[in-house]
């Protein structure tokens, strides 16, 4: 059984009458077009906004990493100055002696060791250790009685800066005596 809408048993609805209905007026076509594009002007003003923020975000952020590798050594720097007003100082001396001049550089030696600690610089001095090619640069082998590939010489100490080798150890290897 179909039901037919256009049968007598089926209430046609009628379009409510303007004159009857306390519904708010209807838009002209004009006034629908004019609300459309202030809507698409006002949404264009919110993106163009958000799309500067966001541009002056990305300049500044590009700023500071570019300030911080500028002035990434600023608190190095200023422990090394003490040690060079230290090493000034014992230049400006008339009447050195030997002594004297030898207690200056150990002295500025601590400054220097002070501030090299206070920003994780360490040495690397390997004498009796396994070489290692990530800490260590080998330049030559020597027999030796140590085990072979320990280090026997540090011709110059190396440097980490935290974890991080800055400067290899400069090393002299063993190997066996009969190779």
């Amino acid at each position: 059984m179909t039901h037919d809408t256009n049968s007598p048993e089926t209430p046609q609805s009628t379009p409510p009458n303007p004159e009857t209905s306390n519904a708010a007026p209807t838009l002209s076509i004009e006034e629908q077009l004019q609300q459309a594009l202030d809507s698409a002007q006002a949404n264009k003003d919110a993106w163009l906004r958000a799309k500067a923020e966001g541009d002056n975000i990305r300049k500044r952020a590009v700023l500071d990493v570019a300030n911080a590798h500028k002035y990434a050594i600023d608190g190095f720097a200023t422990e090394l100055l003490a040690v060079k007003d230290s090493l000034e100082a014992a230049l400006s001396i008339e009447q050195v002696s030997l002594d004297n001049l030898k207690s200056g550089v150990e002295l500025t030696l601590k400054q220097l060791n002070s501030a090299f600690d206070k920003f994780h610089l360490n040495e690397i001095n390997p004498v009796g250790d396994k070489f290692d090619p990530h800490r260590h640069q080998a330049i030559s082998t020597i027999p030796s009685d140590a085990a072979p590939n320990t280090v026997v010489q540090v011709l110059q100490k190396g440097y980490a800066l935290n974890d991080r080798v800055i400067r290899p150890a400069l090393v002299t290897v063993s190997k066996e005596p009969n190779a």
